[in-house]
């Protein structure tokens, strides 16, 4: 696929556009919002037991001790001046092999999450982050979903709101072409070309035997090239149930996305074999707008109707005692978050 095609289906399929185009026309909504909960930055009291509100700026470590620790995976925080034989160590007597999970401490949008293979590769990550990270044990599951759940302060019991499945990015071989030229037949694969060059370099050139399959990411991050599947329709009582028995133990927290790990759909609804991985507080998009299938209008209008449930739900806590943020401290966020994803980003 040449340059001028790859561009031509960057413009026209939404999904690809970068993150400000899709949300700066939905500024007179979230305008309208602020009107009514009389705060630019009311996300601030919609999880009293999240920094911001769990908009940004965050400590994953600090959610994950939100969360009862048999639903998540076993963690450990990393200084960024910890050495890295002296962290190795530690990871090891946590009973942490590899391979596992390096991710910054803050993060956003998957940026800086590696799965580390050896000793080489984690020298490499310590040197490379800018900030703590943490390691985690690596989850044997296959399948990711995103579910968004939203809990009204005064209710016993919260809803899903949506659930996307990810798809991760991967290749199949046919037993004729290199991994290269099977990433550049197909758009989604070849706008992660440059990246997938840095990681496996010449590795690209290799074969696969036909019908072997590669992954080429295997993080859930459509930043990085996983496809986002609409599995809304598959919302039921059983899920609901695992879902809000979990939040309902995190103390302050009533809106947000939890990315899971799962074996099978319905072992998940069960309860059953799965992992949660990260839990993203107002800032975490409702995900299930990315389905290609969606249009663009489609998505605003999903947006806004979360929007106006974050809305409802802060004024509430607000209410209750809880604050908004300042529209100072606001925009101080705003420009640690921007100076934050400029460092991950490589």
């Amino acid at each position: 696929m040449d340059s001028l095609k790859l561009i031509w289906h960057r413009i026209t399929h939404w999904e690809y556009w970068p993150f400000w185009l899709i949300y700066y026309p939905m500024f007179p909504v979230w305008l309208y919002y602020s009107i009514k909960a009389r705060s630019f930055f009311f996300f601030n009291a919609a999880n009293p037991g999240m920094k911001n509100g769990g908009m940004a700026m965050i400590s994953k470590m600090d959610i994950y001790n939100m969360i009862p620790d048999r639903f998540i995976p076993k963690t450990l925080f990393i200084d960024k001046d910890e050495s890295p034989q002296s962290a190795l160590e530690r990871v090891l007597e946590q009973g942490i092999s590899f391979p596992f999970i390096a991710k910054p401490n803050i993060g956003m949008k998957a940026f800086g999450v590696e799965k580390i293979h050896n000793k080489d590769e984690f020298r490499d990550y310590v040197d490379w982050s800018p900030s703590h990270f943490l390691v985690q044990e690596l989850i044997p599951y296959q399948k990711e979903v995103g579910i968004f759940y939203v809990r009204q302060p005064n209710e016993a019991h919260g809803k899903i709101t949506g659930v996307v499945s990810k798809e991760f990015l991967s290749i199949t071989g046919d037993g004729r072409h290199t991994m290269s030229q099977l990433i550049k037949k197909n758009p989604r694969s070849h706008l992660q070309l440059k990246v997938l060059e840095q990681k496996f370099g010449k590795r690209l050139q290799k074969v696969l035997e036909k019908g072997e399959q590669f992954i080429l990411v295997p993080y859930g991050s459509h930043t990085r090239g996983a496809k986002f599947v609409d599995i809304s329709h598959k919302i039921n009582e059983g899920l609901v149930q695992t879902i809000d028995g979990i939040c309902s133990q995190m103390k302050g927290f009533y809106y947000g996305r939890l990315d899971v790990l799962y074996h099978t759909f319905e072992e998940l609804c069960q309860g059953k074999n799965f992992s949660i991985i990260e839990v993203n507080g107002a800032g975490g998009e409702a995900t299930h707008i990315y389905d290609p299938k969606h249009s663009l209008f489609w998505a605003w209008r999903e947006v806004a109707r979360h929007w106006g449930m974050l809305c409802d739900i802060s004024i509430a806590n607000k209410k209750a005692g809880h604050t908004y943020l300042s529209f100072k401290d606001g925009r101080t966020m705003l420009r640690e978050t921007g100076a934050l994803q400029s460092q991950l980003k490589f």
